[in-house]
């Protein structure tokens, strides 16, 4: 079974993990940052696929107890929540960011009943905030979530603290912490990629301004 540094390592391999401190990544929210990690690139690789999908099906299962659903969170989570329904023999459903615009407008999409417990996928925890949002919509539709499980976390304080928040306790199969130290085993990223990513994490937000100041 794959340890946090293995999947790091092969999300490295397969180049899921981009770093470019000089053309930084702009994202959802606005903010700059020298890394991107794309969990999609995983489906593009069948055998680590299904290492993944059996790393986040133990952990599941270990950490989660009693949960009859599973709940992707579109659109990363979609196919990572599938698979995890598969391997488990569970039903699968999704949550959209916002309803449908046509036909039934749902929000969910499948079949849940109140009162059943559901697991949460997501591909990646930065904040939280999108993984969060499918949380409460499943609550308001009745369900009951035991958590949310995904395959890499930055870390922040702030998504430990969104999380403690909303009630949901949260887990991943692999880290920036295991990211670090597999990049600096790998020793194929320069210091001042690892400086930049090192100064970033600390605080996105003032990395992301100082960025921003550099090139006025």
């Amino acid at each position: 079974m794959l340890n946090e540094k293995d999947v790091a390592k092969k999300l490295i391999e397969i180049n899921a993990i981009k770093l470019n401190p000089d053309t930084p990544f702009t994202w959802a929210s606005g903010l700059r940052s020298p890394i991107y990690c794309d969990n999609r690139t995983v489906l593009s690789f069948p055998a680590f696929r299904t290492e993944v999908k059996k790393a986040l099906s133990v952990k599941a299962k270990k950490e989660f107890a009693g949960f009859d659903k599973v709940a992707g969170v579109a659109t990363a989570g979609i196919a990572h929540g599938a698979l995890i329904a598969d391997e488990l023999d569970l039903p699968f459903i999704y949550v959209r960011s916002k309803p449908k615009g046509h036909g039934r407008q749902n929000q969910i999409e499948g079949i849940l009943n109140p009162g059943e417990k559901c697991l949460v996928v997501e591909d990646l925890i930065s904040t939280g905030g999108s993984s969060i949002q499918a949380v409460e919509v499943l609550r308001e539709a009745g369900a009951e979530v035991v958590g949310v499980i995904a395959i890499f976390s930055y870390v922040f304080d702030s998504a430990q603290k969104n999380f403690a928040a909303a009630d949901c306790p949260y887990t991943t199969i692999s880290d920036y912490h295991a990211l670090m130290a597999a990049m600096t085993e790998e020793g194929t990223f320069s210091q001042k990629q690892l400086s930049s990513l090192r100064e970033w994490r600390q605080d996105p937000k003032a990395w992301s301004e100082k960025f921003e100041l550099k090139n006025l």
